[in-house]
């Protein structure tokens, strides 16, 4: 019987607090850019951008985890997902690094969570003596949001 392979993900900073993504769902990472603002959209989107020809919304991952606005700064970086035919942008603070876990090291999150997050986070992993929350990405993502950037484009 062969092992599975082990899942490549990517940690990064929101709020001084460290998730991850199964790199599979980036496609670049590349540094703060103002976003237009679309009239109408939930408070986590913070606009769209134009990310060579597509334009994209632009996710507030800290507000999106109900923990506030961020102030973006220079060191802000947006992580651009790609969902199938659907990309979006997640504004974060800062990406620490990438590295592989077996699958069998993913731990259930406990049910404890606010219910304005519930679902964004799939698993829970130790990493290096500290907690990292993986995210799903999917939930990540407003509906709406991608509608209004679908239809600005």
């Amino acid at each position: 019987m062969s092992e599975e392979a082990p899942l490549e993900m990517i940690s990064f900073l929101v709020n001084d607090q460290a998730f991850c993504l199964d790199v599979s769902v980036i496609r670049e990472i590349r540094g703060w850019t103002p976003a237009t603002p679309l009239p109408g959209a939930p408070l986590e989107v913070r606009g769209v951008i134009n990310l060579r020809g597509v334009i994209m919304p632009v996710v507030d991952l800290k507000a999106r985890l109900d923990q506030g606005l961020t102030e973006p700064s220079s060191r802000h970086v947006i992580i651009v997902l790609e969902l199938g035919d659907r990309q979006a942008g997640l504004l974060v603070e800062a990406v620490q690094e990438t590295f592989k876990i077996a699958r069998s090291e993913l731990q259930q999150p406990p049910s404890l969570s606010d219910p304005a997050v519930i679902g964004l986070v799939g698993a829970i992993l130790s990493l290096g003596g500290r907690m990292v929350s993986m995210l799903v990405p999917e939930a990540l993502l407003p509906e709406s949001a991608m509608a209004s950037a679908a239809a600005a484009a």
